[in-house]
């Protein structure tokens, strides 16, 4: 595509390093954003070793691909790097089978003047946030999973990342029962919203799904027990 590039080989060298450094050390660690389908084997192999280790993908390595740059779109300018077809669909098998413990969002807000740059001089990164639920729903339902199975990644499998660091504090944290910390979304799975300036309340409102038309809208959020936030 003419542009500088950041090969598989730069995830794959770094992982190697880590897992080398884990096997001297004993210590427990955590890879964010996964995005090579050599990685998601590396990591694999990695956790049947026995190896203390966690990781997550990015929504936009889970749905998108290098050929979603289009026209040189900056919104498309990301880091890491959207790869190959093959790629994607390593990393969409590798989170519903486990391998990969976590979805995120990367939110990474980016203004205005910052994305109005050739591809290559623009600024990395998108806004996130307000799309991981629709996003997560999306991949689950082009797997064919249930409702649960397509919310785990951004509920109960971040609880379980975190949940070491927590100590006493994490009983509850990620699960809906009787007593536990009350941080829950209410959203209706049915309603479709698009994906636009116009529909983000974050500050920066790029992202290489403008346009998209997405499920599930958030109705309530509610943090500790308390409404933080009600549709309008």
């Amino acid at each position: 595509m003419g542009l500088s590039g950041v090969p598989v080989a730069a995830e794959t060298i770094a992982l190697h390093t880590i897992f080398e450094l884990m096997r001297a050390t004993g210590v427990r660690v955590h890879l964010c954003r996964l995005s090579s389908a050599a990685g998601v084997a590396l990591v694999r192999e990695a956790k049947r070793e026995g190896l203390r280790l966690s990781c997550d993908v990015s929504i936009n390595s889970l749905h998108l691909i290098d050929g979603d740059i289009g026209y040189f779109d900056s919104r498309a300018r990301l880091n890491p790097p959207l790869r190959q077809q093959r790629d994607r669909e390593a990393l969409q098998a590798g989170l519903a089978e486990g391998t990969i413990d976590a979805l995120v969002s990367d939110h990474t807000p980016v203004d205005e003047d910052a994305k109005a740059l050739p591809f290559a001089e623009s600024e990395a990164g998108a806004t996130g946030l307000e799309l991981l639920l629709s996003l997560s729903l999306k991949w689950g339902a082009q797997r064919g999973l249930s409702l649960a199975q397509s919310l785990a990644p951004i509920c109960s499998g971040p609880a379980k990342v975190i949940g070491p660091s927590l100590g006493a504090q994490s009983e509850g944290v990620g699960r809906v029962q009787v007593g536990a910390l009350a941080d829950l979304c209410v959203f209706d799975p049915a309603a479709a919203w698009t994906v636009g300036a116009d529909s983000l309340r974050s500050q920066g409102k790029h992202t290489p799904f403008s346009g998209y038309e997405l499920p599930g809208r958030v109705r309530y959020t509610l943090v500790g027990g308390r409404l933080a936030f009600r549709a309008t």
